[in-house]
């Protein structure tokens, strides 16, 4: 494999997963009520911790859930478990009570950034992770990150750069949500918030199988575990 063949491999992969197109509707329901200039501030914030957490997987890979004694099927199904709440709480309509306005809250800081600074924390889990870098993301940059040692630090700065412009994608499609709520209107994004959360519950019971199947030996049938894989 090419240099050229595993960039692109790699971000094909790695924008597959996060979807940040998906997650638009998602975004917009979180930042609910938020001023333009505070959600373009938490779209900011929000990539900048895809860039930051997506790289440091990236150079430490298996070896941090290792020295912790955490499996990647243990920490799939932990992962699976959190989104399932959160596909919940989308499903019955409590998404956006869940981010409620932090401005309004008696100990909210003063200030935009403080106001975004406090929105984003509220937005850390379940939002950026793992409903944006998930176990299967997590996964991936390891699994592309022992493929690039053989590129050495070209492989080291390929791997970087490939994050660097999937996290920029993400800050992009999430400073395009007030355009695709406007398309959608109030209606339209309630509905697809109550799909996406039908979906994202459907999503958390497959990490779930799949924790499951690759910490136990028959348990999990594969076609349950991996559907549609020949």
């Amino acid at each position: 494999m090419s240099q050229v063949d595993f960039a692109v491999n790699f971000f094909v992969a790695l924008f597959a997963l996060l979807d940040p197109l998906g997650n638009v509707p998602v975004f917009a329901a979180a930042t609910a009520g938020t001023s333009g200039r505070d959600r373009a501030q938490i779209a900011l914030y929000v990539s900048l911790f895809v860039l930051a957490f997506t790289t440091f997987f990236y150079f430490t890979g298996l070896s941090l859930l290792t020295f912790f004694g955490i499996s990647l099927p243990a920490f799939r199904i932990a992962g699976g478990v959190i989104l399932f709440l959160l596909g919940l709480q989308m499903a019955r309509d409590d998404f956006t009570a869940t981010f409620a306005e932090a401005a309004d809250a008696p100990d909210a800081p003063a200030g935009r950034r403080g106001y975004a600074r406090q929105r984003f924390e509220r937005m850390i889990v379940p939002f950026a992770m793992p409903l944006l870098i998930g176990p299967g993301a997590i996964s991936t940059v390891v699994i592309y990150a022992s493929q690039a040692r053989a590129f050495g630090l070209a492989g080291a700065a390929i791997g970087v750069g490939v994050i660097t412009a999937v996290s920029t994608c993400t800050l992009l499609a999430f400073l395009a949500t007030p355009l695709i709520s406007r398309m959608l209107g109030r209606i339209g994004l309630t509905i697809v918030v109550r799909v996406l959360g039908l979906i994202l519950c459907a999503m958390a019971v497959q990490f779930i199988l799949g924790g499951v199947a690759d910490a136990t030996t028959g348990f999990v049938r594969p076609e349950a575990a991996t559907p549609y894989v020949k």
